[in-house]
């Protein structure tokens, strides 16, 4: 009833809190007989890891993942696999005040309210760095995927504020996304964007902005009827991501804009298999994959602890004001966009993993 698991077969239990001693993940389901260390893992976590560049947190975790069981000789058994990450440059001082205040668009309201205590030393469970367990098991389900099915999950930052990348996803260049700090593959658009950014952390303000993830070679069949819909699963992924407001698949909202003439996706048969001509669906069909690419994005909020001075309340109900403190992203897309793919990847291995039970391991087509 907590809400800290996530998935059906390929389950993912996160535990920790901001400021605590550790945070982690244990992940079940996972298949025996999957080569796996530390080193597969890690990657992953410094694409997402505070402190990685001027427009990030200037926390500095180093974010070392330890695998506390569920392998032998570096391959995988089958049995529970616990990850650990310890926390090692907590400033609890920093969030004294907050502890008689509400802080605007914080869980701080909504927790105290729910359980009648909260820990205020960076939010302990409302915090995004939970969201480093999240990566940590991500890694796993990619490798699995990667390793059976030749998946491969690439995000990148589609917007910030109203800046936009105009290009549709397939024409992506992938070797760019990384080439510079906010993880937007149109190098000249990055720039504005970083500007941007910087620029509102100098004003003591923040901004928000789009995450868009495609996803290649992916089976057709994943998906469960009605309540598991593929989509309707990743929808959940990406809403529980911290700061996430909005989430849409293929066209989205703007498909509304369109006709059912221009809208639908017509069947062809190209070179003996059957797919479709456009891909306005992003997709799926019926809530299961049709093995076009599955192409989505979510919508996160401007961080909201800025430098600014905000009304607020005390936890008395009286108004007073805040002054944000202590180390925040002044934007969250570009260590977003790890964690959209580590989501992506558990909600894809779950239904991979369920999938088998119909069809086999190697009957994918």
């Amino acid at each position: 009833m907590s809400g800290d698991s996530f998935g059906k077969l390929f389950k993912v239990n996160n535990w920790g809190e901001s400021h605590g001693k550790a945070i982690g993940v244990v992940v079940e389901g996972c298949p025996a007989g999957l080569e796996l260390s530390e080193t597969d893992i890690q990657p992953f976590l410094d694409k997402r890891r505070p402190g990685q560049s001027a427009i990030t947190t200037r926390r500095d975790e180093k974010d070392q993942v330890k695998i506390l069981s569920g392998t032998v000789d570096g391959i995988t058994t089958g049995t529970p696999i616990s990850l650990m990450i310890e926390n090692q440059d907590q400033k609890s001082k920093d969030y004294s005040e907050m502890a008689k205040i509400f802080r605007p668009s914080h869980a701080d309201f909504t927790y105290q309210k729910k359980y009648g205590i909260r820990d205020v030393a960076g939010g302990g469970r409302s915090s995004a760095r939970i969201t480093a367990g999240h990566v940590a098991a991500g890694a796993i389900a990619q490798k699995i995927l990667a390793k059976a099915l030749g998946t491969d999950i690439v995000g990148y930052v589609k917007s910030v504020n109203d800046l936009v990348l105009a290009m549709p996803s397939e024409q992506v260049d992938v070797s760019l996304i990384e080439q510079t700090a906010v993880r937007c593959p149109d190098l000249a658009l990055a720039e504005k964007m970083i500007k941007r950014i910087e620029a509102a952390r100098k004003n003591g303000d923040s901004l928000g902005g789009v995450v868009e993830c495609r996803i290649n070679s992916v089976p057709i069949g994943l998906g469960e009827p009605v309540f598991d819909k593929l989509e309707a699963d990743l929808a959940k992924a990406m809403l529980a991501i911290n700061a996430s407001k909005g989430f849409e698949i293929g066209s989205g909202f703007a498909g509304t804009l369109e006709t059912g003439t221009s809208h639908n996706d017509i069947f062809i048969n190209q070179d003996g298999k059957v797919k479709t001509k456009t891909n306005s669906s992003g997709g799926t069909l019926g809530g299961i994959s049709n093995g076009m690419p599955i192409v989505f994005r979510v919508a996160f909020k401007p961080t909201p602890t800025i430098i600014k001075e905000q009304a607020t309340v005390n936890l008395a109900g009286d108004e007073t004001v805040f002054h944000g403190r202590g180390r925040h992203d002044p934007c969250v897309l570009p260590r977003a966009v790890p964690i959209v793919e580590a989501m992506a990847a558990l909600v894809l291995c779950d239904h991979f993993l369920r999938f088998r039970a119909y069809k086999g391991l190697f009957d994918i087509n």
